[in-house]
């Protein structure tokens, strides 16, 4: 890390500074090594109400000499995966609100960014045999990735945040859902 690009040095440590809310667990994990010269990586944890599982990864990738596709020299790829309700999954709109998800998370942070794109996935999966675990699961999965403007990656790593807890199903920070009690 030493021997990196000091642009990609204050990337990183923006993305080390972050300090999400109680529920959202970040932690380092090892890169993609062919992706790019450089690159970080986080993986993320939290459970929402009624024990909604989420998980994903927040990838940087930087090449100094930029790459035509990324519009710049820095990359940002996020892979978001949670478990959702049987009626849920047959939403015809729920694709769409994943990845409303994310806009609206880059957009509240004031994230700077450009070539935005992605996918969300619905998955249904039925279990048989001797496998542990509940006979089907629906999961829905969101891959994107974008540019950002600048090494100042705070408000990118904040909006990754803010997407994992829409995608445990919290609600906004500060707001306590009916049923939730606070005790002193």
């Amino acid at each position: 890390m030493t021997q990196a690009p000091e642009e990609f040095r204050n990337a990183v440590a923006a993305l080390q500074s972050l300090r999400p809310r109680p529920e959202v667990s970040l932690e380092p994990i090892k890169a993609p090594q062919r992706l790019a010269p450089w690159a970080y990586a986080l993986s993320c944890e939290t459970t929402g109400p009624g024990d909604v599982e989420a998980s994903g990864r927040l990838v940087l990738l930087h090449d100094p000499d930029g790459q035509e596709a990324w519009n710049g020299v820095f990359r940002l790829v996020v892979y978001v995966r949670a478990g959702i309700d049987k009626e849920l999954a047959t939403d015809p709109f729920l694709p769409s609100v994943g990845w409303s998800w994310l806009t609206d998370a880059l957009e509240a942070t004031a994230a700077e960014f450009t070539a935005l794109g992605g996918t969300v996935t619905e998955t249904s999966s039925a279990r048989f045999g001797e496998i542990a675990g509940p006979t089907r699961t629906d999961d829905l999965e969101l891959r994107a990735s974008w540019t950002p403007l600048s090494s100042e990656l705070g408000p990118h790593g904040d909006a990754f945040c803010q997407l994992m807890a829409s995608y445990a199903g919290l609600p906004p920070a500060g707001v306590t859902v009916f049923g939730q009690r606070r005790t002193s």
